[in-house]
């Protein structure tokens, strides 16, 4: 359904009285036969899908207000509303609702608003009790005006009715005359009955009033109504902070008068209910509703006709970009925005994400790295509220434009950079900005809430970006205060050019490159140079650790970086101090989480200084687990190894069967066994196996050598020979030549199946069976935790 008359947005009431927006769709009313009478449908324009299917129940109470809105109560506690984007259409609903319940169109409520007791008292009341007189509106029935006002409070038909009857008379124009007289004639009591009155109108939550309380031509009449509060020895000056303290800029001039107007009204009705209205109490926490709603939906209708005036915000930003201008107009204008994006948390999340896209086509970034980067502390912390605005509306978008920055920028001066300078050099005691900023540089290099499509994977290219532009600047204050001891910098620098989760805990992307290191090998193990470790470091490490990722685990096989930690054990000797019960507790975990790759590493580099340590069976253990898991690797090698010889002797046995014994040239059997009939296979079969069997311990001899201890392959590491950079093929790429002594293709075919099978495990990747039984074992890396947890 195209018709804009029918497009409206849904909102219910949640329990702190505040609207929350459920969608926007196209409404019809029609009869459903489920709910057995005509209801109102709504079907979000995005799917089609249901958003609300409400009966029009003869006896509910629906509300017109402002033209744009049907508001009702379905429950106690649950109330709707419609927002029309189109009078005609609110007028075409609110007359289906009427006709259903029998009411004139031109009402703005169609029941009173009354509970089964006072429904009771109400229908034995005789017919001339319905309405409410109101007293003339004179100074001295101020004090019957306002005993009737509150009075009628705790009744919902009478506050039904007394607005009816104050909206019929045209009467609070007349009161507000009373007070310019009250006020002229310094008449207090009049002043303190004509606040009693004006706070009970309020309360009465009806829209139609405050159409007329808060127009420009009342509304500072109200104001000063509300400033003589009996319970005050003197009267306040709000209208005083109105016109003088809280003057309206317009950092642009508003051409549009409408929005102007709307504008003003919206602060100031804001300023009655925070500042003004007293805190409700219980009784009265449900009067105010429909002030609330007023204020809400005008903030909508503010951001919906600022963003539809393109002029206006493309002027508002050449002006906050432009060098030209100066700091007071650059600080109203930096304001205004942060006030702008306050009102678009209103917008429904279609709009808000159409208001936002527009904000970044018109430069709303690059304004913000410059205005973040003023000495104007005022400036900086609305700058950086909008920019809170903005990650948490899109943190993709802010990535996005950061990278590209990079292209065109020097590092320095990279937004991202400029977000990390404050909040290092945050002057607050407190540390109020720096917090505020490190949630949302959290938020930005969470891989959480980063994108993968299959185009680009936003993990690996900005995880990649942050290192190479701004690792620098975050780790800048931990170097220095690091850098009067070697050996702790450079523990540091090696640790935190992995991964930073020492200072935020989001884990990094596979894919993404890291800069390898490698720890100086004049630190032998075992040596009795200074091995002094960082407690911080050592902790960083147990962490990384923690998580039991083969992504890090590689890293620091690679890097050697169990070196540092085993000369500091080796060096603290015999003293049982919390060094040597960290160092323990961290092979100890790896011992019993059974994490293979850095239980080889350590057995295979370090267990011949480590064995000598008895009073902990943790390194004996660590030496266990690596027995076991290569006796497990050369079950699983022999297996592979039987069946690709069975596979082979069959080949080389249907070859055997079908060549032609008398073509010329090829001799395939050995003349002995070339005169055997058919009928003596087993025998030939026994020669055959003890033909192979003597081939193959000679092979055996000819194997070459491994390339570094222990060198057998894990599922999950490197092979030794591929560390190495040698060709493992290369074993087994000769055939050895035919010999003139009558050995048969087939026994020569055999060794050198043997022979692959003995040269190397990379080999075993040739054959097709293997090649499948490797995938299966292998497994997907899972997801790699947050380092904080």
């Amino acid at each position: 359904m195209s018709d804009t008359r029918r497009r409206v947005k849904v909102y219910t009431l949640n329990e702190d009285r505040q609207w929350d927006d459920r969608g926007t769709g196209h409404v019809s009313s029609t009869y459903v036969e489920e709910l057995k009478g005509m209801s109102l449908l709504v079907r979000a324009e995005s799917d089609g899908s249901l958003l609300l299917e409400s009966k029009i129940n003869p006896n509910t109470a629906y509300q017109k207000q402002q033209d744009t809105l049907i508001v009702w109560s379905e429950a106690e506690n649950y109330d709707l509303a419609l927002s029309f984007q189109e009078k005609a259409g609110c007028d075409e609903i609110w007359e289906k609702i009427c006709q259903v319940q029998g009411k004139d169109p031109s009402v703005e409520v169609t029941q009173d608003l009354i509970d089964e007791s006072e429904e009771e008292r109400f229908e034995e009341m005789p017919e001339t009790s319905h309405l409410i007189d109101l007293p003339t509106c004179e100074l001295n029935k101020l004090e019957e005006i306002a005993d009737l006002v509150t009075s009628v409070l705790s009744s919902p038909i009478r506050r039904e009715k007394l607005a009816l009857a104050l909206e019929n008379e045209g009467y609070i124009k007349k009161l507000l005359q009373l007070f310019q007289a009250c006020e002229n004639l310094e008449n207090t009591e009049g002043l303190h009955h004509l606040y009693e009155i004006i706070r009970g109108i309020l309360f009465l939550n009806k829209a139609t009033l405050f159409e007329v309380m808060f127009s420009d031509e009342c509304i500072m009449d109200v104001v000063g109504c509300l400033e003589y509060d009996p319970a005050l020895a003197q009267p306040k000056r709000h209208r005083e902070f109105l016109t003088k303290t809280a003057k309206f800029k317009e950092v642009i001039p508003i051409t549009d008068s409408e929005l102007r107007q709307k504008i003003h009204q919206t602060y100031r009705v804001q300023y009655i209910q925070d500042i003004i209205l007293p805190t409700p109490s219980v009784f009265e926490e449900n009067f105010l509703s429909t002030l609330t709603s007023f204020i809400f939906f005008n903030k909508v209708e503010i951001v919906s006709m600022l963003q539809e005036d393109e002029k206006f915000l493309s002027e508002v930003f050449a002006q906050l970009t432009d060098e030209a201008t100066d700091d007071d107009k650059r600080r109203e204008l930096v304001n205004f925005f942060k006030e702008f994006c306050a009102f678009s948390q209103t917008l429904q999340p279609q709009n808000r994400d159409a208001f936002f896209k527009t904000l970044a086509k018109l430069g709303i970034l690059p304004a913000l790295e410059i205005v973040m980067g003023m000495d104007d502390l005022q400036v900086r912390s609305a700058a950086t509220d909008i920019f809170s605005y903005l990650v948490e509306f899109s943190p993709s978008m802010v990535r996005e434009f950061v990278m590209q920055e990079a292209q065109q920028s020097d590092d320095d001066i990279l937004l991202i950079n400029v977000v990390i300078e404050q909040m290092i050099c945050d002057t607050d005691p407190e540390l109020g900005g720096a917090v505020q900023l490190m949630g949302l540089l959290r938020t930005l290099i969470d891989p959480e809430n980063m994108l993968a499509t299959t185009n680009k994977t936003e993990k690996s290219e900005f995880l990649n970006f942050f290192y190479n532009h701004c690792m620098h600047v975050l780790t800048a204050p931990l170097l220095t205060n690091t850098s009067e001891d070697k050996c702790e910098k450079d523990f540091f620098l090696k640790h935190y050019r992995y991964s930073w989760s020492f200072v935020c805990t989001p884990s990094h992307s596979h894919s993404h490159s890291t800069p390898s290191s490698s720890i100086s090998q004049d630190n032998i193990v075992g040596s009795n140079k200074n091995n002094t470790i960082c407690p911080g470091a050592l902790r960083f490490m147990r962490r990384i650790i923690g998580l039991k990722d083969e992504f890090y685990n590689r890293y620091i096989t690679k890097g050697n970086l169990f070196e540092p930690v085993i000369n500091a054990l080796l060096d603290n000797g015999t003293r049982y101090n919390l060094l040597n019960s960290a160092v323990i507790e961290l092979f100890e975990f790896i011992r019993v989480e059974d994490i293979k790759s850095l239980t080889a590493h350590i057995v295979e580099n370090f267990y011949k200084a480590l064995e000598s340590i008895e009073y902990v069976q943790t390194f004996k253990g660590l030496k266990t687990k690596y027995e076991q898991e290569k006796d497990r690797q050369n079950q699983k090698l022999n297996s592979n190894r039987f069946r690709r010889d069975a596979k082979a002797l069959e080949e080389d046995e249907e070859m055997w069967f079908n060549e032609d014994e008398e073509e010329e040239g090829k001799v395939v059997v050995a003349p002995v066994e070339k005169s055997k009939p058919e009928d003596d296979f087993p025998d030939n079969y026994e020669k055959f196996m003890e033909t192979k069997k003597a081939k193959e311990s000679e092979d055996k001899e000819n194997l070459p050598k491994r390339t570094s201890p222990g060198g057998f392959k894990f599922t999950f590491s490197h092979s030794a020979s591929a560390a190495n950079g040698t060709n493992s093929k290369s074993v087994v790429a000769q055939t050895p030549p035919a010999t003139s002594n009558g050995s048969s293709s087939k026994t020569t075919n055999l060794a050198t199946s043997v022979t692959a099978t003995k040269g190397s495990l990379v080999g075993l990747v040739d054959y097709p069976d293997d090649e499948e039984e490797d995938e299966e074992e292998e497994t997907s890396p899972r997801k790699r935790p947050r380092l904080g947890s």
